[in-house]
């Protein structure tokens, strides 16, 4: 997904054609709360008036409060349901200098780009990190799927690097990022399967970098063998699966086996066809052998499940946001009525 091996000119001369000096205060001049405040209006204006049939609403609450374990699997589309976007307002506020410079169009595909330097790499990496990862989730979407499975035998499995599940309160020990995290470096070489937090640094970055530039003393350099940082995202073999990743991987394995044969509820939320083999396939594949488990895709775009699974899944064409803020004021007014 993102650039791995870099290339350094860190004596190139600032480039004139940047105009301005361009510094963290500028480009932040959104604070953490202004960002959340310009994605949720994005969000908010985008979001498509798409609402399930009562029946199915039903269907999904039976299904949940019957289920004697929730597996979860998440894709991208959970993260733009609560208002993340790669492009827009918030991309356009913070990236105009980058925007104008290399005529960049979204935050996804400028993380391909190969930066002359690495003190470009990372005033450009430093920003979308901090956006993606430090600044407050915009809508409260992962709060409402909290509430759905607090207390209950739960499990996520995601692709997604925002960290947003822990964030929103997820317990730890009962999620798995396959792909990475926002929050962790790596060394590029990589000299050894360890990850390091950046949060300290990156905010160093956006303090004191300047014309699309952090100073050459801000560029992070692996502490073991010398070489340069780099993000600990999923893109080829030289992708860090650290200790923790293991051991994530092993409760994720373990929880799959004990319930196997259980009432499990297959919750896939917002997984598109990027990387279907890591939750869409294995699910079905799940639904297929369990007999007693039942599967719901919801997805705004892209709801579908084999016609194998036909009397034993549930396939919504629906905001996530709006069927989980829907689903949960169900449950609080059967609770309520109890």
């Amino acid at each position: 997904m993102h650039e791995r091996h870099l290339k350094t000119s860190s004596d190139r001369a600032p480039d004139a054609a940047s105009g301005t000096r361009q510094s963290a205060a500028l480009f932040l001049r959104t604070s953490p709360e202004s960002f959340r405040q310009t994605a949720l209006a994005k969000a908010e204006r985008d979001t498509v008036a798409l609402p399930c049939a009562m029946s199915d609403l039903l269907c999904l609450a039976e299904h949940l409060q019957k289920a004697e374990a929730v597996l979860i699997g998440a894709g991208a589309g959970l993260s733009t349901s609560a208002g993340y976007r790669y492009d827009g307002p918030v991309f356009e506020q913070n990236f105009a200098d980058f925007i104008a410079r290399y005529h960049f169009t979204d935050m996804y595909t400028a993380g391909f780009f190969r930066f002359s330097s690495l003190e470009e790499h990372w005033a450009y990496w430093s920003r979308h990190i901090f956006l993606n990862r430090y600044c407050p989730i915009p809508k409260d979407t992962y709060a409402h799927l909290l509430k759905l499975v607090q207390g209950r035998d739960y499990f996520v499995l995601t692709t997604n690097v925002d960290h947003c599940f822990q964030r929103a309160g997820f317990a730890k020990d009962r999620l798995f990022y396959t792909q990475g995290d926002y929050g962790l470096w790596q060394c590029s070489v990589p000299c050894q399967n360890r990850t390091w937090d950046n949060e300290t640094q990156v905010r160093a970055m956006l303090a004191e970098q300047q014309d699309r530039r952090i100073p050459s003393g801000r560029v992070p350099f692996c502490p073991v063998c010398g070489a340069p940082m780099t993000m600990n995202l999923r893109s080829d073999a030289s992708f860090v699966e650290d200790e923790g990743w293991h051991a994530a991987q092993a409760r994720y394995r373990d929880f799959v086996h004990r319930t196997a044969d259980k009432k499990v509820l297959l919750l896939e939320l917002g997984v598109g066809g990027n990387t279907p083999g890591i939750i869409k396939y294995p699910f079905w594949q799940m639904a297929c052998r369990n007999a007693r488990s039942f599967l719901v895709c919801l997805n705004l775009h892209e709801a579908f499940c084999p016609p194998e699974l036909k009397g034993r899944s549930l396939c919504l064409a629906a905001d996530i946001y709006a069927v989980l803020c829907a689903l949960t004021d169900l449950l609080a007014n059967r609770a309520s009525a109890l």
